[in-house]
């Protein structure tokens, strides 16, 4: 039973690892390995044919896992949100909706029958009596848990992106008004600030360089801007959309704009920093009540319950 327990629970980490894989994007240092591979010509034939093995069952997993997505997916306007909340963490690819409702799926059916096996089938063995309520709860509870797990890794990595995003956007909108202000065009600036920008923020480089690739594709700078605000989810870049567009609208100095938009933005930043600061006593405030002040009671009133012992003790 033990083995048993053991399997499931390395079938569902494989799952995990390869479901939540096949959804990334790519890891910057296998992109540059891959470019100093095809700048030298050092890769041979048969590391090609691994490599291209490799990828091949990438994209078949993928395939099914987004099929068996589609099937227990909801309905296409929560897919849509999905793909849209994807979208937010960096998961571009096509089929990483599919492939996330896969994952929970997969995730709470094999943690389930973990949980049976070792509520169930182990615990009683091995002398360990619990309620038949409690056995089931807590079988529901480890298949929740498991239904939760692709939610939750999303979820932070959407905050971890955002919050990245929004740290690194001052420092973008200074390097675009000198861009602006030294002469070259919006688009040549948002081009030289996505290469600039790379070594403080690699996210924001990431969304700048795709609004640079859909305007050298065709799409016009307003699309593409509107697009920018949506993938990212961030107010403070959708406000910064928003600002271009108006200014692209009715001619004024985008220059001007960026920099009075800058320096909101930097106030922006103050007050929250402020507000950070202002929050802080009322998060201390369990830590010193669970923490520090049971320590301080132990010091101070300890010795007297002592002295209280040793005095009525005397006068028995």
């Amino acid at each position: 039973m033990i083995f048993l327990v053991v399997a499931l629970t390395a079938v569902s980490v494989t799952l995990l690892v390869l479901g939540l894989t096949s959804i990334s994007p790519a890891d910057e240092r296998v992109v540059r390995k891959r470019l100093a591979a095809l700048q030298t010509g050092a890769t041979s034939y048969r590391d090609l044919t691994e490599r291209r093995r490799r990828e091949a069952k990438r994209e078949r997993l993928a395939a099914v896992l987004e099929a068996f997505g589609q099937k227990v997916s909801a309905a296409r306007s929560t897919d849509s949100n999905t793909k849209q909340w994807l979208v937010h963490g960096g998961f571009r690819h096509p089929n990483a909706a599919g492939i996330f409702a896969a994952m929970r799926v997969l995730l709470a059916i094999v943690l389930g029958l973990a949980g049976f096996v070792v509520f169930v089938l182990v615990l009683p063995q091995v002398g360990v009596a619990m309620p038949r309520l409690g056995t089931w709860l807590s079988v529901a509870l480890v298949a929740l848990f498991g239904w939760m797990i692709p939610f939750m890794w999303v979820d932070g990595k959407v905050k971890s992106r955002q919050m990245a995003l929004s740290k690194a956007l001052p420092d973008t909108l200074d390097l675009l008004v000198v861009c602006v202000e030294a002469g070259l065009g919006l688009n040549q600036a948002l081009v030289r600030v996505s290469d600039e920008v790379d070594r403080i923020s690699p996210e924001m480089s990431d969304e700048l360089t795709i609004v640079n690739l859909e305007i050298r594709a065709g799409t016009p700078r307003d699309d593409a801007l509107r697009r920018l605000g949506a993938r990212t989810g961030v107010d403070d870049i959708r406000a910064l959309t928003s600002m271009l567009l108006q200014t692209d609208r009715f001619g004024t100095s985008i220059a001007d704009a960026l920099r009075v938009h800058a320096e909101t933005l930097r106030s922006k930043r103050m007050q929250r920093a402020e507000e950070a600061a202002a929050k802080t006593t009322v998060k201390m405030l369990f830590p010193l009540i669970f923490f520090i002040f049971p320590s301080i009671f132990v010091v101070l009133v300890g010795p007297a319950i002592f002295l209280f012992r040793d005095f009525f003790g005397g006068l028995q």
